[in-house]
């Protein structure tokens, strides 16, 4: 497998288990009324034909995208909308990319060709961005105005810029050994079957996951579990999500070292995960860690460990039973232990 940091963002990476980390662009729609008023729900099919229309005749190049690419969920309820509240929606992906890979093939010059074409993609994302950010759409006499937005989770540099600036703020009056750096990724969305071993479960397996995050760099800690709050919408009046429970998970990936973060994280931003022999794409959410997950976690585990020193007596009295979600965790002195368990 090539360097990580020679890897354009138009290639393809090819990982563990099947597994491959495929471009694309990815951008977030929302659709408001024109008038405020309105009380007709939009035409779903009529929106798309529309957006892919515009795509095809209206950009430098013609994009074609295919209707399972273009997401639109529509608000429930019109009559509980708020009038500043958008009528839908969705998420565009493009992922017919070819036509911005370079063609140069020296490799003199490769760590030269990866920066153009890095910046030659976010050029095009901002452009097609901008492009469509604001057009009106005229749909059976009702006119919508669009806009367009590159999801957080896609923007690897604005990512790097905050926690660049929030250890920044951390870092202040710490001496040069001392200072910290961001570790841990934090993956949604993901298929729970994806990561489980063959034939034995459909819940993912820990050891699957760790070989899978491997590929970037050494791992401290690892935790999966699943991820059922994608299923859920705000509250009833929010829009469809469109995620079924139980079917996907949540990754968190604690990595040794800075580099291992920052491979992972730039590799997975801007990228759909694929399966051998499966024509499904997970369109997941990678973030980084803000809240120091693992940190709270052995905060709450010595916690615990220091109220099982209580009285049984006093503790059944302050703490009423409840049930856990399962979780799974692994670190990285579990991992030797638990492969060569039978």
């Amino acid at each position: 497998m090539r360097p990580l940091e020679t890897l354009p963002p138009t290639e393809t990476l090819e990982i563990e288990n099947g597994l491959s980390l495929v471009p694309r662009v990815k951008l977030n729609l929302t659709i408001h009324p024109a008038l405020p008023s309105v009380s007709k729900p939009i035409d779903e099919w009529q929106l798309k034909r529309a957006l892919i229309d515009f795509l095809k005749s209206s950009l430098s190049v013609s994009v074609t995208v295919p209707e399972e690419d273009l997401q639109i969920t529509r608000l429930k309820d019109l009559k509980k909308r708020k009038r500043d509240e958008p009528v839908a929606h969705g998420a565009l992906f493009i992922r017919d990319l070819g036509f911005l890979s370079s063609r140069k093939k020296s490799e003199e010059t490769e760590e030269e060709d990866v920066k153009e074409l890095e910046k030659k993609f976010l050029d095009w994302r901002s452009y097609v961005a901008e492009k469509m950010d604001g057009i009106e759409l005229n749909l059976e006499g009702v006119k919508y105005n669009l806009s367009v937005e590159i999801p957080v989770s896609d923007d690897f540099e604005r990512m790097k810029k905050d926690w660049e600036g929030l250890y920044a703020f951390r870092n202040r009056g710490h001496s040069r050994g001392g200072r910290q750096e961001p570790d841990t990724i934090v993956l949604r969305g993901v298929p729970s079957r994806w990561f489980a071993e063959p034939r034995v479960s459909s819940k993912p397996s820990m050891l699957v996951t760790h070989t899978i995050f491997s590929t970037f760099g050494k791992i401290r800690n690892l935790n999966v579990a699943e991820d059922d709050d994608l299923a859920k919408g705000k509250d009833e009046d929010d829009l469809y999500i469109g995620i079924v429970s139980g079917l996907h998970c949540k990754i968190i990936v604690q990595f040794e070292k800075y580099q291992g973060f920052y491979n992972a994280l730039k590799v997975l931003c801007g990228r759909s995960l694929q399966k051998q022999g499966s024509r499904l794409s997970a369109d997941y959410e990678v973030t980084w860690d803000k809240d120091g997950f693992f940190r709270n976690s052995r905060s709450q585990n010595q916690d615990k460990s220091s109220r099982m020193q209580e009285p049984a007596a006093e503790r059944y009295r302050s703490e009423a039973p409840r049930r856990e979600p399962h979780v799974s965790q692994l670190s990285s002195t579990d991992t030797r232990r638990k492969r060569f368990k039978e």
